[in-house]
């Protein structure tokens, strides 16, 4: 018999079931588009009106919205964590056959674990390791000497330079490069001498990189990516960054050189900062902050202006010009208050 009952998939995710807990579930959808055979969940309140509606076989809902609710109910106080334990469940996405594909190239001094797979066309560089139960997808480069750990799942495509070290259950997609050089120059007479990159990376354990996302390898020293950070796609860390455990940061967010980022931050889409700053635990950045220093209290932070109609704009960044202006005849007029 396909998919779960509900009693099984309560048991999976930590809720409670209200209903037929003999009802079976064969995938997950949207309180508006789920069928009959389709488990649904409910976390954002702004969608609570599709209850009324939805044709879904069981709802993930907190006991406040289950009042509301007269179907099938896996109910627990974070319904958001629900789905995302239900996804598992359901996730189709097909697993390579154990063993090295006979198109791909090993190097003879590398060593990979016999429960492993390795796609087609993929090259295994000189002393590398790779863990058990690692997938590495085709056209999936790893340098030499690096290490990868166990249960990692490297997708095609993925460029991984030498003496990289990454730890287990690490998910890396399509598109990632990790190691590459960071972005180190001499000024000399008009032009620029490299500064060769001699540190690498260091990724740890349950860390996701997104696709196309870069780690640059530090100049001195590594660059330190911690357990548990995310990483969007597209994201640039530069060489020598530390990101502390649990970090989130969004697609097109951005940390240049040697700074150091603290545990639980988030980074929000196109934020980032400059270079040698320290942030502490617990920032947030909202989308397209920019950050210019350390900072050293927790909390949300935000740069730059919110939108507005463009001619609205241009009045207002004619007004941002003159606020150097504005301030000086201010404190002239307040120096002749009585």
């Amino acid at each position: 018999m396909s998919g779960f009952s509900l009693a099984e998939i309560a048991d999976k995710i930590g809720a409670e079931v209200r209903g037929d807990t003999t009802a079976r579930v064969e995938g997950l959808n949207t309180l508006r588009e789920a069928c009959s055979q389709e488990l649904s969940f409910l976390a954002n309140p702004a969608y609570r009106h599709y209850l009324d509606s939805t044709a879904a076989a069981a709802v993930i809902l907190d006991s406040d919205a289950a009042e509301d609710y007269s179907g099938n109910a896996l109910i627990m106080a974070n319904p958001y964590l629900g789905y995302a334990l239900a996804t598992a469940l359901f996730d189709d996405a097909p697993l390579p056959e154990v063993g090295i594909h006979p198109q791909a190239v090993i190097a003879e001094s590398a060593n990979v674990d016999p429960s492993a797979s390795v796609g087609p066309f993929a090259v295994i560089g000189e002393g590398v390791r790779v863990g058990a139960n690692t997938r590495i997808g085709s056209g999936t480069h790893v340098g030499d000497d690096s290490v990868i750990g166990s249960d990692c799942r490297i997708a095609a495509n993925v460029s991984i330079y030498h003496a990289v070290q990454i730890g287990s259950h690490v998910t890396i997609h399509s598109g990632a490069v990790i190691g590459a050089d960071g972005f180190g120059f001499a000024p000399n007479q008009g032009r620029w001498v490299k500064i060769h990159q001699l540190g690498s990376v260091v990724i740890g354990n349950h860390v996701e990189i997104g696709a196309c996302t870069t780690i640059d390898r530090g100049a001195l020293g590594n660059t330190i990516i911690e357990d548990g950070v995310i990483l969007d796609n597209h994201v640039q860390v530069a060489h020598n960054v530390q990101i502390g455990e649990n970090t989130a940061m969004a697609c097109y967010a951005g940390v240049a050189g040697s700074t150091v980022v603290g545990k639980n931050c988030i980074f929000a889409a196109r934020s980032g900062s400059v270079g040698h700053v320290t942030l502490c635990d617990g920032v947030h950045l909202t989308a397209a902050a920019v950050i210019t220093k350390s900072l050293k209290e927790p909390g949300a932070y935000s740069s730059g202006t919110m939108f507005s109609k463009f001619r609205d704009w241009k009045k207002s960044a004619v007004r941002f010009n003159q606020l150097d202006q504005l301030a000086n005849r201010i404190r002239e007029l307040e120096k002749k208050l009585p």
